[in-house]
């Protein structure tokens, strides 16, 4: 039952991965009258926000918000692209711009788990191949490399209201700003929402394994 579950998750996070692939490509095709960097700028002044900076990052879909050194850094296509697709994505990530201004709780929550999740993230697999191992003079190994996929798991539960809220800021805002009317504002939204179901994919598939690792302790108790 546990493998059709994985199958099942394994599965539905294809599909979500290549309908945001396949409307990324489609909305990068409508053009628009300003560039990534150029929403980015004016939804930041927009909302009163003068001390985060927008640069440009290298990769693919390499873009995100510090907090630590207020940049909001976009990936080379979206920061010099005048597209709905690269407006959708500056103006998700000027989102979090938003939520840090206004101390949005979720948020503020999660940048407190980095530090923690970082180091269960480092140490979690060795932890639990080890008490897989030992699980017979060791249970409680086993039982701590559970509790630090707990965290990692708890993470990505509390990361989808952050992703939500700054999709939803986002999306607003572009309307409001009159960057997107109509049939390009359902693009961005559209857009936004299949990024925002990989999370929700990715947190379940993470509870599902953290299910998974509990009962298999419990089975060696």
């Amino acid at each position: 039952m546990g493998w059709i579950l994985f199958i099942a998750i394994a599965i539905a996070s294809w599909a979500v991965s290549y309908s945001l692939e396949r409307k990324f490509k489609k909305y990068s095709q409508v053009p628009l009258r300003l560039t990534g960097k150029e929403v980015a700028e004016k939804m930041l002044r927009d909302h009163g926000i003068t001390d985060v900076q927008v640069v440009s990052t290298p990769g693919q879909l390499t873009d995100h918000y510090n907090p630590t050194t207020k940049t909001v850094n976009l990936s080379e296509a979206v920061y010099s692209q005048a597209n709905v697709a690269a407006a959708a994505v500056a103006a998700h990530e000027c989102g979090h711009a938003v939520q840090h201004q206004v101390e949005y709780a979720p948020l503020g929550l999660r940048s407190a788990l980095v530090p923690v999740v970082s180091f269960a993230s480092r140490w979690v697999t060795w932890v639990i191949l080890a008490g897989i191992i030992f699980i017979e003079t060791l249970p409680q190994l086993l039982w701590a490399g559970i509790g630090l996929y707990g965290v990692i798991t708890l993470f990505s539960f509390v990361t989808l209201p952050v992703e939500i809220d700054a999709s939803r800021r986002a999306v607003d805002w572009l309307q409001e700003s009159g960057i997107t009317q109509g049939e390009t504002t359902e693009m961005a939204s559209s857009a936004l929402h299949s990024a925002a179901y990989t999370y929700v994919v990715a947190a379940l598939g993470s509870l599902a394994t953290l299910v998974y690792y509990i009962l298999v302790a419990d089975r060696r108790n």
